[in-house]
């Protein structure tokens, strides 16, 4: 017997209806128990759709895996006492992914595309010894290996992109509007499902759309940026994204 409980119940729900239909129609002759029924075959055919529709990780398993993440990671920032904000860099940066690094000194000079050593988690980004950092995999990365997005694309695709991400495929908000002012992004959420907690994993990287929107704005521009600001607001929340020299 399947572990899918979805798909469990549709079984439960489809033979019971097969069986009962044909002896209800026939022995009983009531019409009204023969719909009776039928109808829990329906419903049987809908919940086993359903069940094979389900998402192989629940949402629960993805919260709990996405929360531990975190947790390891704001206590090495804690530990290590870093207040300094996380830069996220584009892919030309890594030849993997899109990183986000957190520099040890917060009076070190601002990392720049193409510095961070691939694959470590501290490195050195900047021309001085003394000039390290943390190198970190951020939610929005992962995010985008599911996107097919063009790097260098400029500003037009970031809307779509994140409306893609945490609407379509993500479903963490009603829709995403972004708006372009000189060397600051503001990124609209409406109706987020995620919201902003004042921990040091917030302080240091963003919440996690916040991760997400800095990600997919650093490689549609092809240049270093930061989370800014963010703040509620009547629709939902606010997210300022500063692009970096």
């Amino acid at each position: 017997m399947t572990r899918n409980p979805y798909l469990r119940l549709g079984l439960v729900l489809a033979l019971s209806g097969a069986v009962s239909a044909p002896i209800l129609y026939f022995v009983v002759a009531s019409v009204a128990l023969t719909a009776l029924a039928i109808s829990t075959i329906i419903l049987g055919l809908v919940s086993a759709m359903l069940g094979n529709a389900r998402p192989d990780i629940s949402p629960e398993a993805s919260q709990m895996m996405l929360r531990t993440g975190m947790e390891n990671i704001a206590a090495l920032l804690e530990e290590l006492g870093l207040r300094t904000r996380a830069v996220y860099l584009p892919s030309s940066a890594d030849s993997d992914r899109p990183r986000a690094i957190i520099p040890l000194s917060e009076d070190g000079p601002l990392p720049g595309t193409g510095q961070v050593v691939t694959g470590r988690l501290i490195a050195r980004y900047g021309p001085n010894q003394e000039d390290m950092c943390l190198v970190v995999s951020s939610p929005g990365a992962v995010s985008l290996d599911s996107v097919a997005m063009v790097q260098e694309s400029g500003p037009d695709q970031i809307e779509s992109v994140l409306n893609q991400i945490l609407v379509g495929i993500m479903d963490l908000a009603d829709s995403v509007s972004v708006h372009v002012l000189a060397d600051r992004i503001t990124v609209e959420v409406a109706k987020p499902k995620l919201k902003y907690e004042n921990i040091w994993f917030y302080r240091c990287l963003g919440s996690p759309l916040a991760t997400i929107a800095a990600t997919v704005v650093s490689q549609a521009l092809n240049q270093p940026v930061r989370v800014g600001n963010e703040e509620e607001t009547k629709r939902g929340a606010r997210i300022e994204i500063e692009v970096l020299p």
